[in-house]
């Protein structure tokens, strides 16, 4: 009897290879697309707090005929809709219709709230507390249920549910019994293995024991001597108690001297689970003890909370990767639990993690990394949760999920991520041009240059902008649809509109020389001579007269034009230089040289920019078209703010070498 009774109770600890979409199931709910304009603010530390704006009603709600709206809901309500972001706001309004106690005023308060914020426990335990003092039991369930769904490792809420449950289902029914046993149970797989899960453990043990099942109540905390928690040293002392009354457990009708055998034995085997648990306890305490705020809030989190949760992460990930290289080199059953174990404590500590850290795609992007060799369907819901929840501003999260599903083939789920985003944040460039890339590669030129024409055509009221992507339409057109007078069109387009972007007049000589140059000389000439008649700076007109000698020398049919593009460029050199000089001499002032003095003496020496080194001729010009493609997208932002061709300043003239050729101007 005692052998069986000891494999009884081991058989209770056996684990499974959890997924994360078994832990975390959310019911993520079809938000509205709101109409903004620009990106939502970051927090201090990177969080975001945006979500889309969502209806006036939501779909599905049953209205309660309750007459009008309370004075003062529809100007805070309107407040919660110009800025959804401030957390103050929505307070404000749910406070309100508490205070009122407007039924139909609550719930459409509460329902929209908690698309936004599902992760606000305390939100869903006033909802369900609203609906059952209003009578209505099954909706308080409801309410309970998708607030679990929402936040399945919320101790709290599940023992909220289970109180629900007891103070409103028949306990004299045995489905009623069942039913609360299936919810603990249902409790244990998502909450059960929290550090901070003692509460459930402890009311679904003394819950058996009012029922008077000593034997449920034993294997309870039988279970939980496996689980490093933070009271498991009370477990332990519990489950010691309850072995004096083994008799009682098992009803059985063994003398008292194999009673105290089987005793001694279970003891002694819970003694050593005990010893292994409490190790594990052991190695996590100091990393337990530095997470100061486990729970969400759209303040952001210092730095020293980011980091615990960082080096927690690391650790439970390492120790998990130890667990599983021992378990390949051993056969044993013990060793494979253990593997199994290890991966469940770091999908809960991930799951524990983005509760705190919920607005922090670097968390979101570290679970995706950890789950990437586990599972494509896991990362997918990673990504779900993390973009159409929690962090529907962040665009590079998105565009992450789009090339996950490219990649692995889902190219229509790629479209829909992108074309969403676009909806939710409009005019990044990154999105638009992750967009265009999409269709290129996917073979649809057509779409994909239908995108480039409609960002062109929509840019006009912004020059920078519209040159940007009228030099991206023409690259597109030259380079795959082999289109050159296409090309040639969208950028006289684009000069016309911008005569002063000296990017699309590089873009277009680039355009020019890329053809046959015997037969194009003429044209490549004509687009230098535009140039320097565009109200261009100095710099960038000497760069121009530069490269149209250089044509003229190498390529040009007649000296006449070598002749007329070196008088040209000396011409430019000369007015530069007649500039730099003026300027010197105002410094050589002596009365300006005085007041510089005295100014230098009160403010700190400034450290003087290096210069730009000299490029020799024997270095061909950079090439202008596809400049613009070295960097991320990250870059798009800054292109048009840098002061372009600033390298020029220390330009040098190279053609002087052929004055014994030319005679002098």
């Amino acid at each position: 009897m005692a052998a069986e009774s000891t494999e009884d109770l081991g058989n209770n600890a056996e684990l499974t290879n959890p997924s994360v979409t078994e832990l975390y199931e959310p019911e993520v709910a079809d938000l509205p697309k709101p109409d903004v304009e620009e990106s939502a603010q970051s927090g201090a530390d990177g969080g975001d707090t945006g979500a889309p704006k969502a209806s006036y009603t939501v779909e599905g709600e049953e209205e309660e005929d309750e007459g009008e709206m309370p004075t003062d809901f529809e100007r805070l309500w309107k407040l919660t809709s110009d800025n959804p972001q401030d957390f103050n706001s929505w307070t404000d309004l749910l406070q309100y219709c508490e205070q009122e106690c407007h039924m139909r005023a609550c719930r459409q308060a509460l329902n929209v709230f908690l698309l936004r914020y599902p992760l606000c426990y305390g939100y869903w335990k006033k909802f369900v507390d609203l609906e059952r003092r209003a009578g209505h039991i099954n909706k308080a369930e409801e309410v309970c249920e998708r607030g679990l769904k929402a936040i399945p490792l919320s101790v709290d809420l599940w023992i909220h549910y289970i109180n629900l449950l007891l103070g409103t289902l028949n306990m004299n029914l045995p489905e009623s019994m069942q039913r609360i046993r299936s919810v603990f149970e249902e409790a244990f797989a998502a909450a059960g293995w929290d550090f901070h899960s003692d509460r459930l453990w402890d009311l679904y043990a003394e819950w058996e024991k009012e029922q008077g099942n000593l034997k449920f109540t034993t294997d309870v905390y039988d279970r939980v001597l496996r689980v490093p928690t933070q009271l498991y040293n009370t477990h332990y002392e519990k489950y010691s108690m309850l072995m004096n009354h083994i008799s009682d457990i098992y009803n059985g009708k063994d003398s008292e001297e194999a009673v105290q055998k089987m005793q001694e034995l279970l003891l002694v085997n819970r003694e050593e689970v005990y010893q292994q648990n409490e190790a594990e306890v052991r190695k996590r305490w100091n990393f337990e003890d530095a997470i100061k705020r486990p729970y969400f809030h759209v303040k952001p989190l210092d730095r020293a909370q980011l980091k615990a949760w960082q080096s927690y992460l690391d650790w439970e990930i390492s120790e998990a990767e130890t667990a599983a290289m021992e378990a390949e080199g051993a056969a044993l059953e013990g060793s494979k639990q253990e593997c199994v174990a290890g991966h469940k404590r770091v999908l809960i500590l991930f799951e524990r993690c983005l509760i705190a850290c919920a607005l922090y795609e670097e968390f979101w992007n570290k679970y995706v990394h950890y789950l990437a060799p586990h599972g494509l369907e896991e990362v997918r819901n990673v990504y779900r949760r993390a973009c159409e929840i929690h962090l529907p501003y962040k665009h590079s999260i998105h565009l992450q999920w789009a090339s996950f599903e490219e990649k692995h083939g889902i190219i229509s789920e790629a479209q829909r991520i992108l074309e969403s985003l676009e909806m939710t944040v409009p005019g990044l460039v990154a999105v638009r041009l992750r967009r265009v890339g999409l269709e290129r590669r996917a073979g649809r030129l057509d779409v994909a240059e239908a995108l480039l024409k409609g960002t062109v055509e929509q840019s006009k009221d912004n020059p920078p902008l519209h040159a940007f992507y009228s030099i991206k339409l023409a690259r597109f057109l030259h380079k795959l649809c082999k289109n050159p007078a296409r090309a040639h069109t969208v950028l006289q387009e684009a000069i016309e509109l911008s005569p002063d972007n000296g990017r699309l007049y590089q873009n277009l000589l680039e355009l020019e020389m890329s053809g046959d140059l015997q037969t194009n000389g003429g044209g490549i000439l004509q687009c230098v001579a535009k140039a320097l008649a565009a109200p261009l700076s100095p710099k960038t007109k000497i760069l121009f007269s530069q490269r149209g000698l250089q044509f003229s020398e190498d390529f040009g049919s007649t000296v006449q034009s070598v002749l007329s593009m070196y008088e040209e460029h000396q011409r430019l050199l000369k007015e530069h230089d007649a500039k730099r000089q003026a300027e010197n001499s105002d410094n050589d002032d002596p009365e300006k040289m005085s007041k510089m003095d005295d100014a230098s003496a009160l403010t700190a020496p400034q450290t003087v920019p290096p210069t730009m080194p000299h490029v020799p001729m024997t270095t061909p010009p950079p090439s202008m078209m596809g400049g613009d493609m070295s960097g991320s997208y990250g870059s798009y932002g800054s292109w048009y703010q840098q002061q372009q061709y600033g390298g020029y300043g220390s330009y040098q003239n190279p053609w002087n070498q052929y004055n014994q050729y030319y005679p002098t101007s």
